[in-house]
């Protein structure tokens, strides 16, 4: 197994897109496979080394900077194995180390499809996996978690296990034995809190009734193991795509469209779930005829239940306010000058489909008041190339304004449930526009979930940031929100934490670590203080 020492040939594995300073190990390791990545953690047990898990260096928490001790880098294992086409999608078998990125493009190659879309796709498959990652697509498709079929495990007692979905579940006293391939099994209770009611969910460890238990190593942010393989359900391939960035000159009516739109897509999904076929049926017969098209679309109306039946099925709602777009005209010169707020969507589409869709989603943008001769709508790949482009322009341009000040944004992951939604983002845009600060505000709004940033000039503006930042989370926590909705807990918020759950809960989530990880070893200083673990 190879293995460097050298500071300069390691530098790279002791940092990650938190910008989190001062990492230091002894050494990285590049196992190339789970048995190699098993002998590491049992030797590093028995010498109680701290073992940090190194992905690509994508999260922005600091979860894979070490302080001390071994990184087990999951380069090497970068093998897509299989992929296997099923009646209704099919599957991949993937090593830990494969970008995500890579392995989209191979199933889609194959005309399948993974949704999981975190906004770096250069990310690692397993780190997906341990932070239970999520992106646009989410407000359709959910989170990671929802595609793991199965899952190789490294764990700290020199083991590797092999869980796939629907073998192993907890008793319904939360009770929880998992047998171990050397003899005996850990067996441990989980913790006795519930879940937030929010759409996304990425702080501390997975729980519920009876849960399978392999969803208790999704999101687990290595604490509990290492990921060194995965396999996850793929749907069919969309055929086609329409996606719109939309400009909007009325704060209200930004919300509104997405109230509307959020509405009309939960409710197509719920009406038309396990109704594809008669649908596209139907949808045909609209598309077989030109001036007659109306008339075909009104009877296919009635048909499938009543006068307010829509197609419109977003799978992704993103926010813009206007301080992004101020933002963003530096590089974006034909953003209007009028518009206060923007949106991104996209929508899948079929050839029967796509004039319909297009037809109902300019007939909700207009009600809404939407400036569409000045918005942009896409339905080719080179189009929405450059839309996507344009959605993750935003945080290159606040990197370089970080760089001219030589300060640290202040960053928001919070959700909230749906009720608590509009008074938690009027709270954000009342407290930000009498600071003085500047800030944006923009991210997955379909899914209560935006990302305020915060953008200090200097050192009294980072303090007085700070200061707000701790304020937003306190009214997370007030209304029922998550500390993290899709970035997770790493180093960077673990302090936090205990706004969110009580000491009790956290020394719960503590005993479930100890009981996988006896020697404290995995993922030290991730989610819960060292104090708390030892």
């Amino acid at each position: 197994m190879l293995t460097k020492s050298d500071p300069d040939e390691i530098q790279s594995f002791l940092s990650d897109a938190s910008h989190m300073r001062d990492g230091h190990a002894d050494r990285v390791v590049f196992p190339e496979n789970g048995e190699e990545i098993a002998q590491t953690l049992r030797a590093a047990s028995e010498q109680k080394t701290p073992v940090t898990v190194s992905g690509a260096g994508t999260g922005t928490v600091g979860g894979r900077i070490p302080f001390a001790g071994i990184v087990v880098a999951t380069d090497k294992l970068n093998c897509i194995k299989s992929v296997v086409h099923k009646a209704d999608g099919g599957s991949a078998v993937a090593e830990a180390g494969v970008m995500l990125s890579d392995l989209q493009r191979f199933v889609e190659s194959e005309d399948l499809f993974y949704p999981p879309d975190p906004t770096e796709r250069s990310c690692f498959l397993g780190g997906t996996v341990a932070t239970n990652a999520s992106g646009a697509r989410t407000f359709k498709y959910g989170p990671t978690r929802n595609y793991v079929e199965h899952l190789k495990i490294a764990l700290a007692t020199g083991d590797v296990i092999d869980l796939r979905r629907g073998e192993l579940y907890a008793a319904a006293s939360g009770h929880i034995k998992l047998p171990l391939p050397s003899g005996g099994a850990i067996e441990t209770r989980l913790p006795t809190y519930q879940l937030p009611q929010t759409r996304k969910h990425a702080s501390g460890y997975y729980v519920a009734p009876e849960m399978d238990v392999l969803d208790l190593f999704i999101g687990s942010e290595g604490t509990l193991g290492v990921i060194v393989e995965v396999e996850v359900a793929l749907l069919p391939k969309p055929q086609g795509l329409l996606s719109g960035v939309v400009f909007f000159s009325d704060e209200q009516e930004v919300l509104a469209f997405v109230r509307e739109a959020r509405e009309m897509s939960l409710r197509s999904r719920q009406k038309y779930a396990g109704d594809a076929g008669r649908l596209a049926t139907l949808m045909e017969k609209a598309l077989a005829v030109t001036d007659r098209g109306q008339a075909i679309q009104r009877s296919a109306t009635r048909e499938l239940g009543g006068d307010d039946h829509s197609l419109l099925d977003a799978r992704a709602i993103e926010y813009f306010d206007s301080e992004s777009l101020r933002f963003l005209r530096a590089k974006y010169e034909t953003i209007p000058e009028t518009a206060v707020g923007a949106i991104f969507f996209e929508q899948e589409t079929t050839a029967s489909t796509e004039d319909l869709l297009m037809t109902e989603w300019l007939t909700l943008l207009e009600r809404h008041q939407a400036l569409t001769d000045a918005s942009w709508f896409a339905d080719s790949e080179q189009d929405q190339a450059k839309l996507r482009e344009f959605r993750h322009a935003l945080p290159v341009l606040m990197n370089e304004w970080f760089a001219r000040h030589n300060q640290r944004k202040v960053s928001t992951d919070m959700s909230v449930p749906d009720e608590a939604f509009a008074e938690m983002l009027l709270f954000y845009q009342d407290t930000l526009r009498t600071s003085d600060l500047r800030y944006t505000i923009f991210g997955h709004i379909g899914d209560n979930h935006v990302h305020v940033n915060i953008l200090p000039r200097d050192d009294d503006e980072a303090k007085k940031a700070r200061e707000i930042y701790l304020l937003f989370l306190k009214r997370a926590a007030a209304v029922g929100g998550t500390l993290s909705a899709e970035h997770g807990i790493g180093k960077l918020k673990r302090d936090y934490l205990p706004l969110f759950y009580s000491e009790e809960h956290l020394r719960q989530m503590a005993a479930l670590k100890r009981a996988f990880d006896p020697a404290g070893i995995l993922g030290r200083g991730n989610i819960f203080s060292e104090e708390l673990i030892a």
